[in-house]
């Protein structure tokens, strides 16, 4: 136990050891270090240049604090359970380095607002590595898109063969699920980029503190207007760990269709050997276990989000203890998320592509029934008979254990006297991609178009 607290003139009893390693965070909020330090030389510049220090303080204690970073990064900081967090860790370094100089850093902060501070800062860093990780991922889709823009691939809705398209147009899918998981971290990171440091512990103070000034040193949009929410405000967390969980929901819906394109039952695609594992039984087995693990991985952000909802929902303003439990969802899933894209950009690029199963896969199962009533309705028969019509030619062919192109002439025109020799080529893989050829379509020109518009609308913070 420590023999002195910062709040310690309060009271006469010593905090019990076990509540010391309860109360403690020190054991994961030591990763603010480099924020909150950082926080501390905008504090200590700030306070010189108001009066409250003079300058030979302030180049002191900022001297003081860049030392202790330089500990810290060599792993030579020796951290104290005792003094609860990262906060006071760093605060008794720098006095025992300085002496009582380092005991005027503190004035007009409290660890409330110090926290809600550091937090911030780690976090408005975070969306800008999660952003470029995202514009990582996106690239190698695009650049796997824009090579397959022709390859044909069967279209599904309900898991069942719906009409054909290209892989390159499926992977452009990807891409758009990427683009508003970029675009919401963007917008997050607005209301990240607010500081609370001024608030103190919940009502200011009354030193002639400049925020504006501390604001503009720390790279913050403004200063919070309110020092309660200030200080006892989670959204901006539970709005990134939201954004993350919906971007780690779209990496499991591409995993589960990985798994499933790489089983031999589908044989669309193989992954790379260095993305898969075997068996230590079965000695045929190459198991998608990145993919599997995304899949997995996605149930743990989810359960950070809602522990940092449940977190906030009955706290009454401002600052309360409970928000001790905000860093370690916010630290897991930044962790979590940033593995996952890195992982999917490295695997995206090694896949291999099994053409000749796409291309048979995109023509069976009565694939082009679409096109085919989409042909009638061309030919003047009024969309709802010709729905019908259809699903009339699809039963002859399922009992006659054929597929559509595989039909006689004859045996459409007894279908419909206005079915021609022309049916043939929209009843082709080739004639239905080639039919949707429109911004959006499947056609391989523009798919390739849609490559390069894609390309000028990936985001990549700082770039």
């Amino acid at each position: 136990m420590a023999k002195e607290k910062p709040w310690s003139g309060r009271f006469t009893e010593p905090t019990d050891a076990i509540v010391e390693t309860f109360t403690a965070s020190v054991f994961f909020d030591r990763r603010l270090y480099l924020y909150d330090i950082m926080g501390s030389i905008a504090h200590a510049q700030m306070l010189a240049r108001v009066g409250v220090l003079t300058k030979k303080e302030r180049d002191a204690i900022i001297k003081g604090l860049k030392e202790i970073e330089a500990e810290i990064d060599a792993d030579k900081f020796v951290w104290s359970v005792a003094l609860e967090d990262v906060h006071m860790n760093i605060e008794a370094r720098l006095i025992e380095r300085i002496g009582e100089v380092g005991k005027k850093l503190h004035t007009g902060r409290s660890r409330n607002d110090q926290v809600a501070t550091d937090l911030r800062l780690y976090l408005r860093d975070g969306i800008d590595v999660v952003s470029d990780a995202i514009a990582q991922l996106q690239t190698a889709i695009l650049d796997l898109a824009e090579r397959e823009a022709g390859t044909p691939t069967p279209g599904f809705t309900h898991l069942q063969t719906a009409q054909p398209v290209t892989f390159g147009h499926h992977l452009l899918a990807w891409f758009e699920m990427l683009v508003r998981d970029a675009q919401r971290l963007q917008d997050c990171r607005k209301r990240v980029n607010i500081m609370p440091l001024g608030a103190a512990a919940l009502a200011g103070t009354s030193y002639p503190i400049d925020r504006a000034y501390t604001a503009k040193l720390l790279g913050f949009d403004a200063p919070a207007e309110n020092s309660l929410d200030a200080v006892s405000d989670r959204d901006f967390a539970i709005e990134f760990v939201s954004a993350a969980a919906l971007l780690m929901t779209h990496l499991s819906r591409m995993s589960e269709e990985l798994v499933l394109w790489s089983s031999a039952q589908f044989g669309f695609v193989e992954l790379s050997d260095a993305y898969c594992t075997g068996s230590s039984i079965m000695p045929q087995k190459k198991n998608p276990d990145v993919p599997e693990l995304v899949r997995g991985k996605t149930g743990r952000v989810n359960g950070h989000l809602v522990a940092l909802l449940t977190l906030m929902k009955a706290q009454p303003l401002a600052y309360n203890k409970d928000n001790q439990e905000d860093k370690e969802p916010v630290f897991d899933t930044l962790d979590t998320v940033l593995g996952s894209l890195r992982v999917f950009a490295g695997m995206i690029p090694g896949m291999r592509l099994k053409r000749e199963n796409l291309a048979r896969a995109a023509g069976s199962g009565f694939s082009t029934a679409t096109d085919l009533a989409d042909y009638l309705v061309r030919k003047g028969v009024a969309f709802r008979d010709a729905h019908e019509i259809v699903g009339k030619a699809v039963r002859l062919a399922i009992d006659t254990k054929r597929e559509l192109p595989q039909l006689g002439l004859e045996e459409f025109k007894r279908l419909s006297p206005v079915i021609g020799k022309d049916v043939y080529g929209v009843l082709t893989v080739e004639g239905s991609l080639n039919a949707r050829n429109h911004i959006g379509g499947t056609a391989p020109a523009q798919v390739k178009a849609a490559v390069k518009r894609a390309r000028k609308r990936l985001i990549r913070p700082g770039k």
